[in-house]
């Protein structure tokens, strides 16, 4: 039994294997740093610690990030998503994020999209000015939009 708030706990919405997903972001770039899975014992430790506790679905066991490693999270907030189903983990990482000691778990290489899954609008707009791709300067404001 999780001593999760029962407000929190009614409002997600967790996988047949009773888990969510959790984005860990660092909270001042935007970077994503990586992906791990709590159930609701894992974010109550995570709100009540200021750590970020994820559970180990290969291992079975909670891991609080850094413990072993000492690339620890320091959770600045925490968020659900529109659907209940994913948690944003804002934190403030000291070191690697990823296992392969690297900042992130994102190689920052990008998969190859072929010609016709990239819609034409966005092929269009990256290739027009500002004016042709449909943005326009507000005067009052001095911007782009």
């Amino acid at each position: 039994m999780s001593s999760l708030d029962p407000a929190i706990a009614a409002r997600l919405k967790r996988g047949p294997d009773g888990l969510v997903p959790a984005v860990a972001q660092q909270y001042d770039t935007g970077e994503v740093l990586m992906l791990a899975w709590m159930d609701d014992e894992a974010l109550h430790r995570t709100l009540t610690t200021g750590r970020a506790t994820y559970w180990s679905r290969s291992r079975g066991e909670y891991w609080v990030k850094g413990d072993t490693s000492g690339h620890v999270q320091h959770v600045r907030s925490v968020a659900l998503d529109c659907d209940g189903d994913t948690l944003l983990v804002r934190v403030d990482q000291v070191g690697a994020a990823c296992h392969t000691g690297t900042r992130t778990c994102f190689d920052g290489r990008d998969l190859p999209l072929t010609a016709d899954a990239v819609p034409s609008d966005v092929v269009a707009s990256e290739s027009a000015s500002p004016a042709e791709a449909g943005t326009q300067t507000d005067p009052a404001e001095g911007s782009i939009r």
